[in-house]
């Protein structure tokens, strides 16, 4: 496994991986949803973010990582590499490399937020609203250990 800047040719499979994980980790968002988000993805939030990327020994992508300021904007993992350290090892590497510090994590997602404490990130806050104004609370969340 190795971490490689993206490009604008890796979009198509970053979305296809962000929408399997969406579908497979939050429940909470509704068909609706989902399709209002991934044009905004697709055509403005990664091309917002220092996107780096997870591929295998065969070179494909399995999962990325988006930071812009200093805050983790999306971690996404294919279903079917979830739970084999590929999480950790984006994490790891946009802390060292990225100067990543801070997260949202949405409050119906307990395993996003599980994950983020134990490597080391505190809730510091809560919000009502998600990014669009949904209903759909986000978890601040900052860096305390390293």
């Amino acid at each position: 496994m190795h971490i490689d800047t993206a490009t604008k040719s890796d979009y198509l499979k970053l979305i296809e991986i962000w929408e399997s994980s969406v579908r497979a980790t939050h429940d909470f968002l509704g068909e609706d949803n989902i399709k209002s988000l991934k044009p905004l993805i697709l055509e403005h939030y990664f091309d917002a973010v220092d996107l780096r990327v997870a591929k295998d020994e065969s070179n494909a992508i399995v999962g990325f990582i988006g930071v812009a300021a200093h805050n983790i904007e999306m971690l996404f993992i294919s279903p079917l590499h979830r739970n084999k350290g590929i999480g950790s090892l984006l994490l790891k590497n946009a802390i060292k490399n990225q100067d990543a510090r801070k997260v949202d994590v949405n409050e119906q997602n307990p395993d996003a937020t599980g994950f983020y404490e134990h490597l080391g990130f505190s809730v510091t806050g809560r919000s009502p609203l998600d990014g669009q104004g949904n209903p759909f609370p986000l978890l601040h969340m900052e860096l305390t250990e390293i």
